[in-house]
């Protein structure tokens, strides 16, 4: 096990200032991981205490990266996975791609190829019982419908109920848990029915530093300042007309191309659109995605004509610095990085599952 583990403890330890009770861990908890990516889920778990007995993605690209930082994973469908010969387990994680519930994903479609991944994930639960269950997924979720047209937390509700879970689901905004970043995911929790327990999500934290001139103000690790996705000379053109804080609409008109000009003259119909936003430093960066254009996220310096490194983009997601991200292009590193839960998203809800199910106190 590298060093991250050790370092990202001792970070939150110093950080999170939050009273604690008295409470003696009887074991360490058991952790299956589904669909692990990077491990931005599992890095949080492990942090606070639990033991990633069996992780598993289908993408090769993130093997590399996984193994460095956190130890095996299982690159495979998980439809190929043998769920029998899986380890016994106290928890399942299941970040199920987002796609069928993003807005440019079809919301009506459970019964699609990525909709019957919570299949697997059901026929899993069945075999090992855990104790909780969790799942996550993006603010889409909670407005998606199957092809039923029943709401999609509805219908995950009835279907954990079948099987024996209570589910409990809140949207939560990750910046309000220390992760520099606007980052609003869908966290469902299933309790087992017999252990006869709700769940109380976290409490927001207070005083963390969560501005994006905490990320840009610190110097970048040796050998990671030209980690850098390179902008099209369309997006250089477009950008250095662009100051801190300000977007497409401070260019002026007769220097954007055709397709903005005509968005621009109809910018109503397009319903204002952000594109090529800016954050200052004063400002809390908006959602890091896995595409990293600069069309549809933040992803621009507010003062150098660039996207923001690989390094960057790590901070705005909340992984410490000696996280080392391993790709064939530094593209996959940012998609790697933007599919990633964030880090103290994930501790703090470790955390409290940690204190709520499996410690006592003396």
């Amino acid at each position: 096990m590298k060093k991250t583990i050790a370092s990202l403890q001792l970070a939150f330890m110093l950080e999170d200032r939050r009273v604690q009770p008295n409470l003696r861990l009887i074991k360490k908890p058991k952790v299956i991981s589904l669909f692990a990516g990077c491990g931005g889920l599992d890095l949080g778990f492990h942090q606070a205490g639990f033991d990633i007995v069996y992780a598993n993605d289908i993408s090769p690209s993130v093997k590399e990266t996984y193994e460095y930082n956190l130890g095996p994973i299982d690159i495979k469908d998980i439809a190929q996975v043998d769920k029998g010969s899986l380890p016994d387990c106290d928890i399942i994680l299941a970040g199920i791609p987002c796609q069928p519930f993003s807005n440019a994903g079809n919301r009506g479609a459970m019964e699609d190829d990525r909709g019957k991944l919570f299949k697997q994930v059901i026929d899993i639960i069945d075999i090992k019982r855990p104790k909780i269950v969790l799942f996550e997924n993006v603010r889409g979720f909670l407005s998606a419908k199957d092809d039923s047209g029943q709401p999609m937390p509805v219908r995950i509700e009835k279907e954990l109920k079948t099987h024996g879970y209570k589910l409990f689901y809140k949207l939560l905004n990750a910046a309000d848990y220390g992760v520099p970043q606007n980052r609003y995911r869908v966290v469902m929790i299933g309790v087992r029915e017999d252990i006869a327990k709700g769940f109380k999500f976290p409490e927001p934290i207070r005083g963390a530093n969560i501005k994006v001139a905490g990320v840009i103000s610190r110097s970048l690790p040796n050998g990671e300042e030209h980690e850098v996705w390179k902008l099209s000379p369309q997006s250089i053109d477009i950008s250095k007309h662009i100051p801190a804080g300000g977007s497409w609409k401070d260019v002026p008109y007769d220097l954007l191309p055709p397709r903005l000009k005509k968005i621009r003259d109809e910018i109503k119909k397009y319903r204002s659109p952000n594109f090529y936003r800016k954050f200052s430093p004063d400002e809390v960066m908006g959602t890091i995605t896995a595409a990293s254009t600069p069309e549809n996220s933040g992803i621009l310096h507010p003062f150098e004509n660039r996207r923001y490194s690989v390094r960057e983009i790590a901070r705005f997601q909340s992984f410490p610095d000696d996280f080392k991200f391993i790709g064939s292009s530094v593209a996959a590193k940012y998609k790697m990085i933007g599919n990633a839960v964030p880090v103290r998203l994930a501790y703090y809800i470790a955390d409290e599952i940690m204190k709520q199910f499996f410690k006592h106190e003396d």
